[in-house]
Parts: C-alpha cells; structure tokens; sequence
C-alpha cells in the first residue's frame, strides 16, 4: 500500500532531478543548485516507507 508521503517524495525527487538536469543543460548553475535542494523528496519518501512498515507491522 503506498501513502501519501511516499507519492509526494518520489514527485519531489523526480521534480528535483528535472530541474537539475536542466540547470546543467543550460549551465544555470542556480537552477541546477534548486533541483538538488528539491531531492530531498528522498527523505520524505523515507518517511512515509517507514510509517507503512509501522502500520502493517501493527
């Protein structure tokens, strides 16, 4: 079962990797800086794996 957190990170670090992609295709290294602020989705996702094994462990 996948909850909302795990959705919201996994859009976070695809958002993130787009941009970063773009700022290095561009040479915006500003850009590129965003999109590697904006993968910490990973940690959100993190988060919400944990909170569904806590869940079914229950």
């Amino acid at each position: 079962m996948v909850n909302k957190d795990q959705v919201a990170g996994v859009a976070k670090q695809v958002k993130g990797s787009v941009k970063e992609a773009g700022g290095k295709a561009t040479g915006n290294r500003q850009t590129q800086a965003e999109g590697t602020a904006d993968k910490t989705g990973k940690v959100q996702k993190v988060y919400g794996d944990v909170k569904d094994k806590i869940k079914k462990a229950l």
